[in-house]
């Protein structure tokens, strides 16, 4: 699929939750560059939302347009959803420590915003698709799939699972307070869907990654080791670093999420794993092999122990959704992790500039 001509049929406006964050932003760049309309409703609580915010604005112009408030308030979530032709929800606590520090303010902001959004739409005055990113955690830690080891990462030692993943068939087991939070959202849009006929997709989500990403030791790892080596600062894995993930590239699952907002009947009240796939898979210890040979020396490395909830192989089978859609990932790991240095090595490089344009003044 050519993404450069490809014109979702999505009704305007579109209102994206978390519309400042790392996924909205993009999909909110995306859109605005198609032509359409879009609300972004944030609170801006995160690291990096405010300067993606004032990009959009740059790029989007009076098509886009700010709400800034909370999924909990439930009235600014009501009027916001009334003025929405489709909407698109990433607003979360999305860090399993976090979750594990104040179970509570993540069940607030990832089931209650969650219900909040549902409710809006059920009584909404017209039919408006939404698409949710759920979270591969709704899987557990897969302590049932046998693994072995190499010198650098973990693999399956069942053949069929290690050639194609995991898939939706898997049964569902919440793991830590952001796992039940996320995966309880999961399951309401999905009854949601049932219940009340609201045209849903739920997309359970491996590692993202990619420009505009603020990342930290809790999520957004690929961004985050990039960062930590390309400022000099050590980089701490917790566990031995074998752990694998399916990475997938963000400019690829906006495609799927367009894809997603058309309202298609293949889709519709059904979840889907998205990520990677086995095509694009990495471990810790692997990237940081990766981020030596574009930095050109290896990151100071600190170890710790395991932490709670760690999945020690996670890979996304998405032939479910490429069967339903025809779509697949475009950009391979190496060469979107060479991407993200290279977009990361520009912001930095124009922070500096603007630094010392600052001082001068």
């Amino acid at each position: 699929m050519n993404t450069e001509v490809f014109a979702p049929r999505i009704d305007d406006p579109v209102l994206i939750t978390g519309g400042a964050g790392f996924i909205g932003t993009n999909l909110a760049a995306r859109l605005l560059d198609l032509g359409h309309e879009v609300i972004v409703f944030d609170n801006m609580s995160r690291r990096g939302v405010a300067e993606n915010l004032r990009w959009l604005s740059r790029r989007g112009g009076s098509r886009l347009r700010t709400c800034l408030a909370d999924t909990r308030e439930a009235r600014a979530l009501h009027d916001a959803v009334q003025r929405a032709g489709s909407v698109f929800h990433f607003a979360a606590q999305v860090a399993v420590t976090s979750s594990l520090e104040d179970p509570l303010n993540d069940f607030e902001i990832n089931l209650r915003g969650t219900l909040n959004l549902l409710e809006a739409i059920r009584h909404a005055r017209r039919r408006i698709p939404l698409v949710f990113t759920s979270t591969n955690k709704v899987y557990g830690g897969l302590p049932d799939i046998a693994m072995s080891t190499t010198a650098t990462r973990y693999q399956p030692e069942d053949d069929e699972v290690r050639r194609h993943g995991i898939d939706e068939t898997r049964p569902l087991d919440f793991c830590s307070p952001y796992g039940c939070s996320k995966g309880a959202a999961d399951q309401y849009i999905l009854d949601y869907a049932r219940s009340f006929g609201i045209p849903a997709v739920v997309l359970r989500m491996s590692c993202i990654y990619g420009p505009h990403q603020c990342g930290n030791e809790d999520q957004g790892w690929v961004a985050h080791f990039l960062l930590r080596a390309m400022q000099g600062r050590p980089i701490t894995i917790y566990g031995d670093g074998l752990q694998v993930r399916d990475i997938l590239y963000v400019d690829d699952l906006v495609d799927a999420l367009l894809m997603c907002g058309e309202d298609r009947e293949s889709l519709r009240g059904r979840a889907f794993n998205m990520g990677g796939g086995p095509d694009n898979t990495i471990s810790l210890q692997e990237l940081l092999t990766e981020i030596a040979a574009l930095h050109g020396r290896l990151p100071r490395v600190l170890r710790e122990g395991w932490r709670e909830a760690d999945q020690r192989w996670f890979v996304a089978d998405t032939r479910r959704f490429g069967a339903a859609t025809g779509w697949r990932p475009r950009v391979g790991a190496k060469e979107g992790i060479e991407r993200l240095f290279r977009w990361l090595a520009q912001e930095s490089a124009e922070e500096e500039i603007a630094t010392v344009g600052a001082h001068a003044a």
